[in-house]
Formats: structure tokens, C-alpha cells, sequence
């Protein structure tokens, strides 16, 4: 699985993980560095966060498909059986 981000996104990601860095660890990492930490997550977390994903839409299609089953149901006239 390959995810592919814009160049600007991953100097943006890059920016923040130097700044995570810094303020949480105390230490300076350089763009490369950054950028070789996002890969290295991407390649990791990228599946897994990627299947949550379409469980969380899988589940949220079903909701959806369960209200409109109830709405039709609720649609459906009664039907009037003559006695003979």
C-alpha cells in the first residue's frame, strides 16, 4: 500500500514533527531526519489507520442503510383483506 502526500504536506508534517521535537524531547532533528520519521510512520500506521477508516465508513453505510430500511417501512401502506 503505497499513500502518497504533496510535497507541501510533507514539509508541513516535517515542521510539526521538528517542533514535536523540540518541545517534547528536547532535541533538533533536521527536515531530512522529520521526513524520514513520516515515511517510516506512513509505512507502518498508514495500513492500520487506513482500515479503521473503512470499518468507521462500513458501519456508518449500515446506520445509514438500517434509517432508510425504517423509513420505507414506515412508507408501506396497509393492506385491506375483503372478507368473502
Amino acid at each position: 500500500m503505497v499513500i502518497k502526500i504533496s510535497r507541501e504536506q510533507k514539509a508541513a508534517i516535517a515542521d510539526k514533527v521538528q517542533a514535536y521535537f523540540e518541545e517534547e524531547r528536547s532535541e533538533s532533528i533536521g527536515q531530512l531526519a522529520a521526513e524520514q520519521i513520516i515515511d517510516f510512520m506512513i509505512g507502518e500506521l498508514g495500513p492500520f489507520i487506513y482500515n479503521q477508516g473503512i470499518a468507521d465508513a462500513r458501519a456508518m453505510i449500515a446506520e445509514k442503510m438500517a434509517q432508510i430500511d425504517d423509513e420505507l417501512y414506515a412508507l408501506e401502506k396497509p393492506v385491506m383483506h375483503r372478507r368473502s
